[in-house]
């Protein structure tokens, strides 16, 4: 950098610590002037986003394929949803209203059964020593009860069409469950593979850089914050801005003077945290300051912040 550009950079940056630090006050706007820059601020914002959602809704992106692939996935997980109510209604509930009554009611049986089994071998084995009426009391009720349980376990052995049946039901939800998926996976590889083709046909887009514009520093400039003035007598600040004798150029606020620290926006930057700096790819930031090794300071139409360094192109670099 040249030793005038050098002075320049030292004049600024020590009017701005007067401004920020000291309080120094530096030339006010009228605000009809401030006014003005707001909607050109809205403006440009507003036109930028335009044209970002045109050429999307023009040229879709890979999120149009991540919705059909997010919305298969919806329906796979609707079908997973089917297929666990399903088993739940036609197996799992009647297997289990089996353990709980049925199962439950053969077990009470049978261990009836041998308490009365043993009971009727221990007096048949003392036969002669008790009373026959009691021998004959305990087989009756050794017989009983084995008829009960002998016809509780017919009756289970019996119903084993119903057992299948239940298997049967859970192999055909699990087979309807797979056909769906299949045919859901096969839908979405389709959309996917037409997507391919579509992008694969779209003539490529070769970069066209567009030329700098040349940039018109306007009156000299002095040391009242970098905003040229006329040698006319001192008017108030509304007065001198709506002069219509020799209007006053501002300097582009999208490009800033060649001598000056600046980059240029590689990608988008949606700021996150408070005090962070937002901007466009190819937007023409002033660099302010180096915070560290990742992060820069400097300013956007009118509007100062931190940004990361890999989203930018250094065009004039801080003076060291």
């Amino acid at each position: 950098m040249s030793v005038a550009g050098l002075k320049k950079q030292f004049y600024k940056a020590s009017q701005l610590v007067s401004e920020k630090v000291g309080g120094a006050e530096g030339t006010k706007l009228d605000d009809d002037f401030k006014e003005m820059e707001k909607k050109v601020d809205v403006t440009s914002k507003a036109v930028t986003e335009v044209l970002v959602r045109t050429i999307e809704y023009l040229q879709p992106n890979p999120g149009d394929a991540l919705l059909d692939a997010g919305e298969s996935m919806k329906r796979l997980a609707e079908v997973k949803d089917s297929l666990d109510i399903e088993v739940k209604q036609n197996f799992i509930d009647p297997l289990q209203n089996l353990c709980d009554k049925d199962l439950k009611e053969i077990q009470h049986h049978l261990k009836k059964l041998e308490g009365r089994r043993l009971d009727f071998d221990y007096k048949k084995k003392r036969q002669g020593k008790i009373p026959d009426e009691e021998l004959r009391q305990a087989l009756e009720k050794f017989e009983e009860s084995k008829e009960v349980a002998e016809t509780s376990m017919h009756n289970l052995l019996e119903t084993d069409i119903e057992q299948v049946s239940q298997l049967s039901a859970l192999v055909d939800a699990q087979l309807d469950y797979h056909r769906q998926a299949v045919q859901i996976l096969d839908e979405l590889a389709d959309k996917l593979k037409r997507r391919v083709r579509e992008a694969s046909s779209r003539p490529r887009r070769e970069p066209k850089p567009k030329p700098r514009e040349p940039f018109d520093l306007g009156e000299p400039e002095q040391s009242n914050g970098g905003f040229p003035c006329t040698t006319a007598p001192r008017t108030t600040a509304s007065s001198s801005f709506r002069s219509s004798d020799k209007p006053i150029r501002t300097p582009s606020r999208s490009m800033p003077p060649l001598d000056q620290p600046s980059c240029k926006a590689l990608y988008d930057f949606e700021p996150e945290n408070d005090g962070e700096l937002g901007f466009r790819e190819g937007d023409l930031i002033t660099l302010t300051n180096q915070i560290d090794e990742n992060w820069y300071e400097g300013m956007l139409h009118g509007q100062s912040g931190f940004f990361p360094l890999s989203y930018v192109e250094v065009l004039v670099p801080l003076p060291q």
